[in-house]
């Protein structure tokens, strides 16, 4: 996993406006706004990822409420859609959602078809070196 962060960091594009990492209290506030407990693996990803900028996708933020990618307002959106509650947004693609089940697989989300079968990985971090590293 620290060889991945690292290999993330080094492709890090930075932004005009910097990210900050979230720390856990922020978590909590997050927590309480989606009415959803956060995977462990999500919470360790969002607390030494959420401030890497790197490839075409851009994962879910926590610290910018106003950001395009606001995690709150990704879950509302995909929620309305159709995605089961059980399922927190990771990142928002042009087809669909990645997607976080409480035991911490990832899944592709399909508005008006539903998870894609055929697209899945075990944990958030198969997911950040095999989709979102490479993107």
């Amino acid at each position: 996993m620290d060889d991945l962060i690292d290999l993330l960091r080094e492709r890090h594009q930075g932004a005009l406006v910097a990210l900050e990492l979230p720390d856990e209290d922020r978590l909590v506030e997050i927590e309480e706004q989606l009415l959803i407990s956060l995977p462990g693996e999500y919470k360790e990803f969002l607390l030494t990822t959420g401030d890497i900028i790197c490839g075409s996708l851009e994962p879910a933020t926590v610290t910018d409420d106003y950001a395009h990618n606001f995690l709150p307002e990704l879950a509302a959106q995909a929620w309305s859609q159709g995605m089961p509650r059980s399922l927190i947004p990771v990142c928002q693609a042009e087809e669909g959602v990645y997607a976080i089940g409480q035991d911490g697989q990832i899944v592709f989300w399909v508005p008006g078809e539903g998870v894609n079968e055929d697209e899945d990985w075990s944990s958030i971090w198969q997911w950040a070196r095999e989709v979102w590293l490479e993107s």
